[in-house]
């Protein structure tokens, strides 16, 4: 069984409530948006080379990586993913699923952390939000929204509002757009709000990691 692959690589996880520990990432190839700020353009390959999933499973179970993450581009696109990610789970890997939010998440295993960035206006792609994944979220899955301006965050605070995130999810992460908003100033506007979400930094830019 193959899959599209773009990269493989260890680093120390930039995002999440689980930033600072160290990570195995899988990049897949491709995807179906075309966020105005997106840093990882170099996956929407879909002429990426097909590999066989035994290779990657072997490479995974023999790092001393405990945690294994699944990225793109966006990785639900392939369907072999599912395989993918069940696979790694049998390795007693923890496995997190970094998606865009426009796929459905029905088939996913409950026992994948889902890290889900819902897209927010300046991204030109907030209309491809699937917001039936929200019924698919638990407490253990997070949620971020990639901030670029002062819309983007009173449109955020709105879609936590709306659908009652704060009462779904333990971890909601607002992550300025990376040499546009300065996080420090989003850090006020949370400050201000009183909303309890998490600034994001991506750490891995701040360490010049991959």
């Amino acid at each position: 069984m193959k899959i599209k692959l773009i990269e493989i690589f260890t680093s120390i996880q930039g995002e999440s409530s689980y930033a600072g520990f160290p990570f195995f990432f899988i990049r897949l190839a491709g995807c179906n948006l075309r966020c105005s700020y997106c840093d990882t353009k170099y996956a929407y390959n879909e002429n990426a080379p097909e590999v066989e999933i035994e290779g990657i499973l072997k490479k995974v179970e023999s790092s001393l990586i405990k945690n294994v993450l699944i990225t793109g581009g966006e990785p639900l696109l392939q369907k072999n993913v599912y395989f993918l990610m069940n696979a790694i789970l049998n390795l007693n890997k923890r496995v997190f699923l970094e998606t865009n939010g426009s796929v459905l998440l029905d088939k996913v295993n409950k026992q994948i952390v889902k890290v889900v960035d819902f897209k927010t206006p300046s991204s030109n792609m907030s209309e491809k939000n699937n917001i039936k994944n929200i019924g698919f979220l638990n407490e253990n899955d997070e949620v971020k929204f990639v901030i670029g301006n002062r819309d983007d965050f009173n449109w955020s605070l709105e879609f936590i509002k709306k659908y009652n995130l704060l009462n779904k999810i333990r971890n909601i992460h607002f992550s300025p757009v990376w040499g546009k908003l300065e996080g420090k100033i989003l850090g006020e506007w949370i400050l201000q709000s009183g909303v309890n979400v998490r600034l994001s930094l991506q750490l891995h830019k701040i360490l010049n990691m991959k």
